[in-house]
């Protein structure tokens, strides 16, 4: 599987790690060359310089040909907009952006986007918490997490 992802921070490593670590090609693309420091030394992907709203920047990625597209800036703007041109014009298969404005989430979803809001997420972990204690708390971030549960490692 091809995967190009925007956003080298802690959830475009990780992603990014994982897939490679998986067999998959990747590539990564960030405005600051210093981000790519968190893939580590031995990152088999493509590395990128630039701006994932720019069309040469997601051609140079090998956007044409991902299968799989993921937007994760500090920004919902380039996050929507990237995600977009992803789907639009690059015709990615599976494309998913972060956004955390829960309104805005909400719009972009309707629109046909796939989105997730971190911030709807931990407030539904912590509302669970408390209502429910930490073994359901637990539950539902392995749910999203697909491991650890996020409160584990702290003691809940």
């Amino acid at each position: 599987m091809r995967v190009v992802i925007v956003g080298c921070g802690r959830v475009g490593s990780s992603v990014a790690r994982e897939m490679v670590g998986l067999g998959h090609e990747v590539a990564v693309i960030d405005l600051q060359p210093s981000a790519f420091d968190r893939l580590g030394p031995d990152f088999k992907g493509t590395l990128v310089v630039g701006t994932g709203i720019d069309q040469d920047v997601l051609e140079r990625a090998g956007t044409g040909h991902a299968d799989c597209f993921l937007s994760v800036t500090n920004g919902d703007n380039r996050n929507i907009m990237a995600a977009q041109i992803a789907r639009e014009i690059f015709k990615v298969p599976k494309v998913v952006t972060r956004i955390y404005d829960p309104i805005r989430e909400r719009v972009y979803r309707e629109l046909g986007l796939y989105t997730y809001c971190p911030t709807l997420i931990g407030a539904g972990i912590a509302r669970t918490y408390f209502l429910e204690g930490a073994a359901a708390a637990d539950a539902a971030s392995e749910l999203v997490t697909g491991g650890t549960p996020i409160g584990a490692a702290s003691g809940g």
